[in-house]
C-alpha cells in the first residue's frame, strides 16, 4: 500500500513542459485558462497543477545555478516563457502522454511539449517490479497461512470425529452438528485476525518513529480497510476451513474413523 502510495507521489510530482511562443500577456492568461480546464492537469486543495514562469525568472535561475550572466554576454535572453504542468498520476503511461503532448502543441501559441520521457520510464517499470514482488510475496504467505489453518483446523477436527459420530447415532442434523464447529473457528478467526491488527498497528507505529517521512506515505481509511480485510479474512478462512473438516467426518463410515 505504501508503495503504491510512494509511486504516486512520485508520478504526480513530474512535471511537463509547456514552452510558448512569443505572446502577449492576454494571451497568456488565455493559455491559464485554457491548461487549467483540461481533464488531465492534477487539482490539489481546489488548484490546479499548473504554474507559469516568464523567461526572465528562468534566466535568473539559471545565472543562479550557472554563476556566470549568460543574457550580458548573448545579449538577449533566448529562454521562453513556459508553463509548467503536473499531471494526474494516471496519466503517467507512454501512450496517455503522448496524446497529451500532441493536445498540448495543438493549442495556439504553444511552441513546443517538452517532457522526461526516460525518466517517466524508468519509474513505470520500476512500480511494476516492486508491485509483481511485493504482491507474489504476500499471495505467497497467504496460501502458506491459509494451509496452516487448514491443517490446524483438520487436527482439531480429528480429535472431535467420535464427538461428531455419537451426534449422528443420537440423530443430530447434520446444520446442528456443523454450527457450534463452524461459530467457534469463526470467532477464533476473528480472534487472530485483531491480534494480527494489533501486532500491525504496533509495527506501523514504529517504523513512523524510525523513519519521519514513512508517516506521509499513510492513509489512515486506507489503513482502517486492512485491518478490517484481516478480521474478516481470518472469519473466512477459519469457517471455511471448518466445514469442509467437519463435512468429511460427517460423511465416514465408522470403519474410516478408527
Amino acid at each position: 500500500m505504501q508503495a503504491s502510495r510512494l509511486s504516486k507521489n512520485i508520478q504526480e510530482n513530474l512535471e511537463i513542459y509547456v514552452y510558448l511562443d512569443k505572446v502577449e500577456n492576454q494571451m497568456v492568461h488565455k493559455l491559464d485558462s485554457v491548461l487549467k480546464n483540461k481533464e488531465y492537469v492534477q487539482i490539489k486543495n481546489d488548484t490546479a497543477g499548473i504554474k507559469f514562469l516568464s523567461k526572465e525568472i528562468s534566466a535568473q535561475k539559471f545565472m543562479a545555478e550557472a554563476g556566470h550572466d549568460f543574457v550580458s554576454f548573448l545579449g538577449d535572453n533566448p529562454l521562453r516563457d513556459m508553463f509548467v504542468i503536473n499531471l494526474k498520476s494516471e496519466y503517467y503511461v507512454d501512450s496517455k502522454l503522448k496524446l497529451i503532448k500532441e493536445d498540448l502543441q495543438k493549442i495556439p501559441g504553444v511552441f513546443e511539449v517538452v517532457y522526461q520521457e526516460n525518466l517517466i520510464q524508468d519509474i513505470q517499470k520500476n512500480i511494476q517490479r516492486i508491485s509483481f514482488v511485493l504482491i507474489a510475496f504476500s499471495v505467497l504467505l497467504l496460501i502458506t497461512i491459509a494451509v496452516l489453518i487448514n491443517n490446524t483446523i483438520k487436527l482439531a477436527m480429528f480429535s472431535q470425529r467420535f464427538l461428531i459420530r455419537s451426534m449422528q447415532l443420537v440423530g443430530a442434523k447434520s446444520s446442528f452438528i456443523r454450527k457450534p464447529f463452524l461459530l467457534r473457528a469463526a470467532i477464533h478467526g476473528f480472534l487472530s485476525g485483531l491480534i494480527a491488527s494489533g501486532v500491525l498497528l504496533i509495527l506501523i507505529q514504529y517504523a513512523n518513529m524510525q523513519v519521519e517521512t514513512l508517516e506521509l506515505l499513510q492513509d489512515p481509511l486506507s489503513v482502517l480497510i486492512l485491518l478490517i480485510s484481516l478480521c474478516i479474512s481470518g472469519a473466512i478462512i477459519g469457517l471455511a476451513s471448518a466445514y469442509f473438516s467437519v463435512n468429511r467426518y460427517l460423511q465416514m463410515s465408522l470403519d474410516e474413523l478408527y
